[in-house]
């Protein structure tokens, strides 16, 4: 009988080197994300159609992108912001919000940019990027994983399966491992990164639920020439939308609940098997 594989952690430099040189070579990888779990692969057609069959999603449903904190206002085109909102706010509402913990926003997409990681709403092409926050040791599994793949941005979804294939009302973002491979052990490529201590690293961010991202949009600010100038909440998450509002309002920016976020997102729970 062979011996069991160890684990790979996402806080030991020889494991983030294997998991960056498996995704580079199409693996997927199930990687610890602040205080949960995501699913990262490479940023390519053919790798997000096949994490969305394995997720049971739409087989060409639009996929959001992660990078290293340093590269993300490069995923943007900052031209085509609204001139109702100046660029500079909006800068340091990004460098506050990724500065303090895991969040996403979604803007204008920079050109580069692929027609099945962008999605065009009011008219305007968008991309969400999503991101763990500056001190997250999973930056440096990002930075080794560009660097293997030689793209300036990867592919990032939630680590669960689809609600379009559980038949759940909603499926929230696994934070414990186990229950994570058990989710996805029928995808032969998975690699699982994962937090060394589960427990730590939830307590390493008490503001934050255990959950996906909350999700900030600034291509298209609400309210007809209104001052502040307002930003909308795409996806109310583990960041409560009273904290984002915190952030924003000395930048003089207002932040609301967007149609879609009318309901936050759930926390996981584990039956006594699973824990």
């Amino acid at each position: 009988m062979d011996a069991p594989t160890p684990p790979l952690y996402i806080d030991r430099p020889e494991d983030v080197a294997v998991a960056a040189r498996a995704l580079a070579g199409g693996a997927v990888v199930a990687a610890a994300f602040a205080n949960f779990y995501v699913i990262v692969t490479r940023p390519d057609a053919d790798t997000v159609r096949q994490v969305n069959l394995a997720k049971g999603r739409p087989v060409h449903q639009v996929g959001s992108i992660t990078t290293v904190i340093g590269r993300i206002p490069g995923m943007f085109d900052w031209t085509r912001i609204s001139p109702r909102l100046p660029v500079g706010r909006v800068r340091a509402l990004m460098d506050a919000l990724y500065g303090a913990g895991p969040f996403g926003f979604r803007g204008p997409a920079a050109e580069r940019l692929p027609e099945h990681l962008t999605q065009v709403d009011r008219g305007v092409r968008t991309t969400q990027v999503i991101a763990p926050g500056l001190t997250c040791p999973s930056n440096a599994f990002f930075e080794r994983a560009l660097a293997e793949t030689g793209s300036d941005h990867l592919y990032i979804t939630s680590a669960n399966r689809s609600r379009h294939q559980t038949g759940a009302a909603e499926e929230p973002a696994h934070w414990k491992v186990g229950a994570l491979a058990a989710d996805f052990a029928h995808v032969d490529d998975l690699v699982v990164l994962a937090h060394r201590d589960e427990a730590a690293a939830r307590a390493a961010y008490p503001g934050y639920l255990t959950t996906s991202v909350t999700l900030l949009s600034f291509h298209a600010p609400e309210g007809e020439l209104e001052e502040p100038p307002v930003l909308s909440v795409d996806r109310h998450g583990s960041l409560h939308l009273d904290d984002v509002r915190r952030a924003a309002a000395p930048l003089g920016l207002q932040v609301r609940l967007g149609a879609t976020a009318g309901q936050r997102l759930q926390v996981r729970g584990y039956a006594g098997a699973l824990v």
